[in-house]
């Protein structure tokens, strides 16, 4: 797995962040960013419980993938570049926005 991680990291601009509460490490988000305005995230709790998705420029989810680790990291790993042929663009769901005063 961790090894899918370094490919994954390899693979393109992606940063990681690591996500505490109470001291306590509960998440592991990363992100790549497109040109263009397309984006790639993951977020890790456990090795069984991941999520993955790629969003277009105005935030639509265009592909998603949940579950464990390796499932999600190898699904980010096939997906094309945003600007490809064969690369997702059906909206399939839309991102959370931003509450704002």
């Amino acid at each position: 797995m961790l090894r899918r991680l370094l490919d994954l990291r390899e693979s393109g601009a992606w940063f990681f962040q690591p996500v505490f509460s109470d001291s306590r490490l509960v998440v592991v988000a990363g992100a790549r960013l497109w040109p263009g305005g397309w984006s790639d995230a993951i977020a890790i709790r456990t090795e069984t419980d991941a999520k993955g998705f790629r969003c277009d420029p105005v935030g639509g989810v265009v592909w998603n993938r949940d579950g464990g680790v390796a499932d999600v990291l190898d699904g980010l790993l096939e997906l094309p570049a945003p600007h490809e042929p064969n690369a997702p663009r059906l909206v399939t769901a839309h991102g959370p926005r931003l509450w704002t005063p």
